[in-house]
């Protein structure tokens, strides 16, 4: 066990802590196979090339990757604290956490006690990370999540890094979530209107409600809402999503690191296969009952969802769709099927776990009503196959012999039984803009080949998960048949895998279109702009040492899909990752989460502050 104290760990060690996971998932050995069977990387067909025929289950053979005609010139690596992007862009915070929201906050933020108690849910939260833009009647509105917390510069120095009681367990609650912000334009950049009727701060301790066949039902009921139906908060808000009506989806994420035991418990299946017990990350059960399992044994059951905000009203209470599944949900990509039903493509970010769609049963047209659409529906898991198919399993009562609550509450348990594919660490999916074809980053994994998960699925090499212990990622594209996402089967392949040509002369080093001009480990947040172009963030090793020299500091790429071109656009401060992604309305700024940096950025002195970013053409031409 390591010795740094629980809120030092990262989330990933954390779960290796408290959950050890396989080192080789199932996607790994198809992978592996198919590169077996077909010499994908000896030259015949080549990952990364963009010239995958779907439709046929197999790649074909691939013209050479050639560079495509980005609009800038890529950057280099970075390695100081600093932002990089090209010649001819510029770039500016538009805010840090700890800025205020209203004017009663301002001044709240000190560089050498951060914020007090009394105005920590009045100013933009800590760990930025999935945004959305939204526009309404002329105003420009930004929704983001709040990941988690640093309590060692986020409490007082006295309580070094550990709530000593309630208030301070309170202030970690209040900095963490979602915030809705309105920005305006202010010369050829942006800036946050400050006491805008839009503000809004979506903490740890707000009133939610619930939709779906696992709202209200036994395994969510607690001792302060017998109902089921009101759960408090939500929490460690990673990705997001957009619905096509124009609402938010904030997608939980690490929520087991939120709750422990007081005293001893015999742990449940299901608290094994999620994580939770023992102490929790922040200390919180020991100060609030809701948070301590010994108590409220089912108070984790009600996180772990897809919650939706509307940001055009401040008064609307949150919604968790259980209906969504309950596991580590990275991001929601929303599309739509060809009859009209609403698909939404989710990742659940830990080694060895599976990648979800679900499916609406009613359909939607722009302006009709959105009754059921995210609450009655069918919750599928996805299987990758060697011959490049694939296929969505359904979870229902029927192929999981489970109730329909036991399969959204411990979603993980029922793929698990009908066999889906365990992935490396499924992080942000992407649907492309202009035809029906989807991506997934799978940022990494150490265990692929070496252990099972917690539900004993065997993670062997192979599939889209071609490495053993597996540093640098890749990212899986699929194509569901007809082009239609509603569609039960699929065809895939990868479109990149990361590694570094400059160390290593196999599978390490990467697909063709890795180069040492543009070489990455652990893609992680993914977006489309409306050109059709891939934008690729990364949260990896930035130690610039080893089996990672030469690729500096964590980065933001842009991928062309018909290419497989990468080129490096902006470089992010040492510590840093960059995480979260949207544009102003016109496409002419792009908003980018700098989360965790290092040094003292971007103030140059006092604390380091998690940060979004805006980023500029000079020419006031689209950004990309």
């Amino acid at each position: 066990m390591s010795d740094k104290k629980t809120a030092d760990l990262s989330w990933d060690e954390f779960d290796e802590m408290r959950d050890p996971r396989a080192d080789a998932n199932a996607f790994d050995a198809v992978v592996d196979r198919a590169i077996s069977r077909r010499g994908f990387l000896g030259g015949t067909l080549a990952f990364g090339s963009g010239a995958a025929v779907f439709g046929t289950g197999l790649l074909s053979s691939a013209a050479p990757v050639r560079a495509a005609e980005f609009a800038f010139t890529p950057v280099g690596i970075g390695t100081d604290h600093a932002i990089q992007v090209p010649a001819g862009y510029d770039w500016k915070p538009l805010v840090r956490f700890g800025d205020a929201l209203f004017s009663e906050a301002d001044g709240a933020y000190s560089a050498e006690t951060a914020v007090p108690l009394a105005m920590s849910d009045k100013v933009f939260g800590e760990n930025t990370d999935g945004m959305e833009t939204f526009e309404v009647d002329g105003h420009t509105l930004i929704t983001v999540n709040s990941e988690y917390a640093n309590p060692k510069i986020n409490l007082p120095k006295e309580a070094e890094g550990t709530p000593r009681d309630a208030d301070e367990v309170q202030l970690l609650m209040n900095i963490q979530g979602v915030t809705v912000m309105e920005v305006a334009m202010d010369g050829d950049s942006y800036t946050l209107v400050k006491d805008s009727p839009y503000n809004r701060r979506i903490t740890h301790e707000t009133q939610m409600t619930m939709d779906g066949p696992a709202a209200g039902a036994d395994l969510v009921k607690t001792n302060a809402d017998p109902e089921g139906m009101s759960p408090k908060g939500t929490m460690n808000n990673c990705g997001s999503g957009k619905t096509l009506w124009g609402t938010y989806l904030t997608c939980e994420e690490n929520f087991n690191g939120y709750f422990g035991a007081t005293a001893e418990k015999e742990p449940s299946a299901g608290e094994i296969r999620y994580g939770i017990g023992g102490e929790s990350r922040y200390a919180y059960e020991k100060h609030h009952d809701r948070f301590d399992i010994t108590k409220e044994p089912n108070e984790p059951h009600r996180h772990g969802w897809v919650t939706e905000i509307d940001p055009t009203d401040p008064e609307s209470t949150p919604v968790k769709h259980t209906a969504l599944g309950r596991f580590k949900h990275e991001n929601a990509e929303m599309v739509q099927a060809e009859d009209g039903r609403i698909v939404v493509y989710m990742g659940d970010d830990e080694r060895g776990e599976f990648i979800y769609r679900y499916v609406s049963n009613g359909t939607w047209a722009e302006g009709g009503s959105t009754a059921g659409l995210l609450s009655d529906g069918t919750l599928y898991v996805a299987k990758f196959n060697d011959d490049m198919s694939g296929e969505w399993l359904p979870l229902t009562a029927d192929s999981t012999g489970m109730s329909l609550e036991e399969v959204l509450v411990f979603s993980r348990m029922a793929g698990s039984k009908v066999g889906a594919t365990t992935m490396d660490r499924p992080e942000w999916v992407a649907a492309h803009p202009g035809r029906a074809e989807v991506y997934c980053a799978l940022t990494n994994n150490k265990n692929r080949g070496v252990k099972p998960n917690a539900g004993g699925d065997e993670t062997p090499v192979g599939g889209p998960n071609p490495r053993e212990t597996n540093n640098f990622g890749q990212i899986v594209r699929w194509k569901p048949e007809g082009g239609d996402h509603g569609a039960d089967t699929f065809v895939w392949d990868l479109y990149v895998m990361a590694g570094n040509p400059t160390v290593y002369d196999n599978t390490y080093a990467g697909s063709e279109n890795v180069t040492e001009g543009n070489m990455f480990n652990s893609p992680d947040g993914m977006a489309f702009d409306t050109q059709g172009m891939l934008w690729i963030q990364t949260d990896g090793d930035d130690s610039n040492e080893g089996e990672f020299a030469g690729q500096g500091n964590n980065q933001m790429l842009v991928g062309n899909p018909d290419t497989g071109a990468i080129a490096r656009f902006l470089t992010a401060p040492n510590g840093a990752e960059v995480t979260g992604l949207c544009w102003s309305p016109d496409g002419k700024v792009a908003f980018v989460g700098i989360q965790h940096p290092g040094g003292s950025w971007p103030d140059g002195e006092g604390l380091p502050r998690s940060s979004i970013i805006q980023v500029w053409r000079q020419d006031g031409q689209p950004v990309g």
